[in-house]
């Protein structure tokens, strides 16, 4: 389907493309936009027109070269995406519309921010090449006739954009750790106040007791570590979600394409195996995934979720660890609310203007929480910030 925008078109499957110019434009930063992970979600039967994850991204071509892409999905459901719509799916049915299907600029089952109008590091005019993309899913939207368009966990720059092209904006919060340099752990704890530091380290002593802890990854992954992360995952899934939306294939197909990137924390009694947190390696930060865990042992999610992923991040000089959605309690083990973005088309007039509305006191909202969560809750010595 061609989307009438000069130089733009539109492919149904990320084999359509090449990895290797896909991957020029994608960069180190962000594992998930590469073009190996696509295909293991693709390919895995994870996200597929199947599973309601119709593949329809867009590229942007410079002289027959790809300069540019936006990851998009036609989509029949709101499944898997951090940013939720419910509501106003619910809303607008209620009001005789449908809601579905709808177009979401995103990667699959994965609440890490990054650009969604990824461009290639040498193109001359970033901002026209994001202002085609822009272009072409908003002529996309319109052809279909769909109600809608998200484009979830942007960048703070493509966020300052949308409104000029028509998309509302929404604001979220995520807890994030951010390595100053610190040179050891132990550096980490010694900025936190007297009483956080205390109790960081009093869990961190419960949940190692006869406890094995690895952090393996490339060769040292086998495919008893990527059964045993789908065992853990597959646990959680059916005590809080009750559907696991991961494939098995997925997690064998990540070791096999993406070994460096892959970072998996492991928690071993003698030889048993009882835990097991999936993290992503980027060129500057840790992005924490799935986890799950065989046996109750105390303290050992934020044991191998958080304070794992921290101590790798100082010990491979990154500058961040990005430790998933949601979660009020990362503030206290060192994490810290940052802003998340998104911008929505809302195809429908009178629909747009009531959501335009809720989302300007939502965005007031979440600025004050954000503010009172970093003031009031910060785990950090008062000197020190």
């Amino acid at each position: 389907m061609d989307t009438q925008i000069p130089l733009v078109n539109r492919i149904d499957s990320i084999h359509q493309v090449s990895s290797t110019d896909w991957n020029a434009c994608a960069g180190p930063e962000h594992p998930f936009l590469w073009h190996e992970f696509f295909a293991c979600l693709e390919d895995s039967g994870t996200a597929c027109p199947e599973t309601g994850w119709q593949p329809c991204h867009l590229l942007f071509r410079r002289q027959g070269q790809l300069r540019g892409f936006s990851p998009l999905f036609l989509k029949v459901h709101s499944e898997g995406e951090f940013v939720f719509d419910y509501g106003w799916a619910s809303a607008y049915e209620r009001a005789g519309g449908s809601y579905y299907p709808k177009l979401q600029s995103a990667v699959p089952y994965t609440p890490v921010p990054g650009p969604r109008y990824v461009i290639h590091p040498d193109d001359p005019d970033p901002a026209q090449v994001r202002q085609y993309l822009r272009q072409a899913q908003i002529s996309m939207a319109e052809g279909l006739r769909i109600s809608s368009l998200h484009t979830t966990f942007c960048t703070a720059d493509e966020y300052a954009e949308g409104p000029q092209a028509g998309f509302l904006q929404r604001l979220g919060v995520q807890f994030h750790f951010e390595n100053p340099g610190y040179t050891d752990f132990a550096d980490f704890t010694a900025q936190l106040s007297a009483r956080k530091r205390k109790a960081v380290l009093k869990e961190r002593r419960e949940a190692q007791k006869g406890l094995n802890l690895q952090a393996l990854s490339g060769s040292d992954l086998r495919d008893e570590h990527m059964e045993l992360l789908f065992r853990c995952y597959t646990d959680t899934c059916s005590r809080k979600w009750g559907r696991a939306a991961l494939t098995r294939e997925f997690f064998f197909l990540l070791r096999q394409r993406m070994p460096e990137q892959v970072v998996l924390m492991l928690a071993s009694r003698e030889d048993r195996h009882l835990a097991a947190a999936l993290n992503f390696k980027g060129s500057k930060a840790l992005f924490g995934r799935n986890w799950g865990c065989l046996e109750d042992v105390p303290f050992l999610h934020f044991e191998l979720c958080y304070y794992q992923a921290i101590q790798y991040a100082i010990e491979h000089k990154l500058e961040r660890v990005e430790a998933g959605a949601q979660g009020f309690h990362k503030v206290a083990r060192g994490y810290l609310p940052r802003l998340t973005y998104s911008l929505h088309w809302i195809a429908d007039p009178g629909f747009r203007q009531v959501l335009d509305q809720v989302l300007r006191q939502e965005r007031t909202e979440v600025t004050i929480q954000r503010q009172l969560l970093e003031e009031e809750n910060s785990p950090y010595r008062k000197a020190e910030k």
